[in-house]
């Protein structure tokens, strides 16, 4: 079998085990074993081979793997689920107070008290979703 082969196996192998472990190492070695291929392909010694594979996943753990680390463990630059309502207008159904109170949030009507105790929030006003508690809104008024 010819050395070119056998690195694109390599390659694959270590791209597949990339896609299992999300480490982000694994698949800068099969980077670097998809450019060893490509030199092997040539007619390359296997000594320079290795060299290239050496060389290539050298580069590749040292300048790519924590570039590709950062974007991973990177905040979360989207809210989901019930943290995507904060900040978010809604419209009083039933008069909101400390205690007890409904609004409509984008379509959806949920259970609401105000965010600060002592107000009162008249039906048909709009507040802002301040936060959210379990399937409770708290609000507060839009000014």
């Amino acid at each position: 079998m010819d050395d070119w082969v056998i690195w694109l196996i390599l390659a694959l192998v270590f791209g597949l085990a990339e896609i299992v472990t999300l480490t982000a190492a694994l698949g800068v070695l099969g980077a670097a074993a998809l450019v060893t291929a490509g030199v092997a392909a040539f007619g390359a010694p296997l000594l320079v081979e290795l060299l290239v594979f050496t060389a290539a996943s050298a580069i590749g753990v040292v300048l790519v793997r924590p570039i590709a680390l950062r974007h991973m463990h990177g905040p979360q630059v989207e809210r989901f689920g019930v943290d995507a309502l904060v900040g978010k207008r809604a419209y009083v159904l039933r008069e909101v107070t400390g205690m007890d109170g409904l609004v409509r949030i984008g379509g959806e009507e949920w259970t609401a008290r105000a965010y600060d105790d002592s107000l009162v929030i008249p039906e048909g006003s709009v507040v802002d979703v301040m936060e959210i508690t379990g399937s409770t809104a708290l609000v507060y008024p839009r000014e």
